[in-house]
């Protein structure tokens, strides 16, 4: 088969995947998809106003909590139009610049939701093991700083594999195994020598997704050791709460992350249900079960989510 290689002249698109084998009911599949984006949407966007309109909660962890969140709406919706408009019209083309795009933005916040853990552990660790240097340390200037690097080692990490991957030949099929479009599953529609790509996605793979969980579990480990060395159990509980709803954040990303890397490298036989399964749990988790977690076990938010909601109440009390 002839190589096909993207022109100005030729106009180039890919073929989107909804779930393999249930096409006849992607109206049905839609609801619960509906209702995710929905509350991942609403969710996100209460926890940042929220902490926007209380200013008791301009502090350090909420700031990066707020990160966190506006990644998370990003997330939601670089797929949200591909994955609905497939679902609801059976609109399955997107051309090679939207695939491009969308595969920038997606990756992109991907590897910023892993930037912003691993700032918020260096967060816990201050706040933990030198509580009193806390102020001094993570000031405005300082988050602010922290949050620039975020979107530029993003950025960085991105555009090169897109670069890479841009100049080399399609062939075979368009279809792609997923309702959005991921660097994994483009590079096997390439037909040319890809060796050059998967040295860089190696090393993405080393720099990011190893390092930033490696050095997330030594800075629970210094927290770990902290805490264990305080002989008041009260103070051992309240550290271990202010950790649980980021160590349940992490958990959130990396075990869905893991899964489809393994997927892909061990399982690439597998069913195609299993891999869209996959790919949608890996991209949806973390920006709809982030609000929950955060809203349930941090006590400040919860009370600015029921000032917002119910203002009337709280000024009552």
């Amino acid at each position: 088969m002839s190589n096909v290689t993207y022109t100005s002249q030729d106009p180039f698109y890919f073929i989107l995947t909804g779930i393999p084998g249930f096409e006849a009911s992607h109206i049905w599949i839609s609801i619960p998809f509906c209702f995710l984006y929905t509350f991942s949407i609403m969710g996100n966007t209460t926890i940042l106003t929220v902490i926007c309109k209380e200013p008791s909660l301009h502090q350090p962890m909420h700031l990066f909590l707020s990160m966190l969140a506006l990644n998370d709406l990003g997330l939601t919706l670089t797929t949200l139009p591909t994955v609905m408009q497939l679902l609801w019209f059976n609109m399955c083309k997107i051309s090679f610049e939207a695939c491009f795009a969308q595969l920038f933005f997606l990756h992109g916040f991907s590897i910023m939701e892993s930037s912003v853990l691993l700032a918020m552990s260096f967060d816990r660790y201050v706040a933990i093991c030198r509580p009193l240097y806390y102020a001094a340390i993570l000031t405005n200037k300082i988050i602010g700083r922290i949050g620039l690097a975020i979107i530029c080692r993003s950025i960085l990490a991105v555009l090169p594999s897109l670069f890479l991957l841009k100049r080399l030949p399609f062939c075979h099929s368009h279809h792609l195994s997923h309702s959005f479009c991921l660097h994994q599953d483009l590079i096997r529609l390439v037909c040319a020598d890809i060796r050059v790509n998967s040295w860089y996605a190696f090393a993405l793979v080393l720099l990011i997704v190893t390092m930033d969980p490696l050095l997330i579990v030594l800075s629970y480990t210094l927290i770990l050791k902290n805490i264990l060395g305080t002989t008041n159990w009260t103070e051992r509980l309240r550290a271990f709460n202010n950790c649980l709803s980021h160590i349940l954040a992490v958990l959130v990303l990396y075990v869905p992350m893991i899964g489809v890397s393994m997927t892909h490298r061990f399982a690439k036989h597998a069913s195609p249900l299993v891999h869209a399964i996959m790919a949608n749990i890996y991209l949806l988790a973390p920006p709809v079960m982030n609000p929950i977690i955060y809203s349930v076990k941090t006590k400040q938010i919860r009370q600015g989510i029921l000032h917002l909601l119910f203002p009337q109440n709280m000024h009552s009390k």
